[in-house]
């Protein structure tokens, strides 16, 4: 049995809430990530920022980057899963959320996170060819 724990990168860089979009583009861009977890001061997550919440949220809306913080994206609770889910609930999770990323959680801690490429690397085809149908290609 695969687990999450298997197919996750680890060591997800978050930004901190009180940090500005600015900063988590900059982050992005030395990753080469599209997403960044949102820590709180707790060090625990409190979301995601994406690439497209900084130019649809932020920039679309004429607000300024350099001053909006990471924390203001926020909305909700995220999505999660833990270490030792195994595949079947990832995909489960991703799928009936829609959502094309999905951070890892032991002890309440972030430890990694799920992308679409994680899967393509790790899970079978027909695996991944139901996922990109279900979260991906839908409309």
């Amino acid at each position: 049995m695969t687990t999450a724990r298997e197919i996750m990168h680890s060591g997800a860089t978050c930004i901190q809430e009180h940090e500005t979009l600015e900063a988590a583009a900059r982050r992005m861009k030395e990753l080469d990530v599209g997403a960044l977890p949102i820590c709180g001061p707790d060090d625990r997550l409190h979301g995601i920022v994406t690439d497209r919440d900084i130019v649809v949220k932020c920039l679309a809306k004429g607000k300024d980057p350099k001053t909006m913080t990471a924390g203001q994206l926020e909305q909700g609770k995220p999505i999660t899963i833990d270490a030792e889910a195994d595949t079947d609930q990832v995909l489960r999770a991703m799928e009936e959320h829609k959502i094309r990323r999905l951070p890892v959680i032991e002890n309440r801690r972030l430890v990694g996170m799920i992308s679409e490429a994680d899967l393509a690397r790790r899970l079978p085809e027909d695996q991944v060819g139901h996922f990109v149908e279900v979260v991906c290609a839908a409309k």
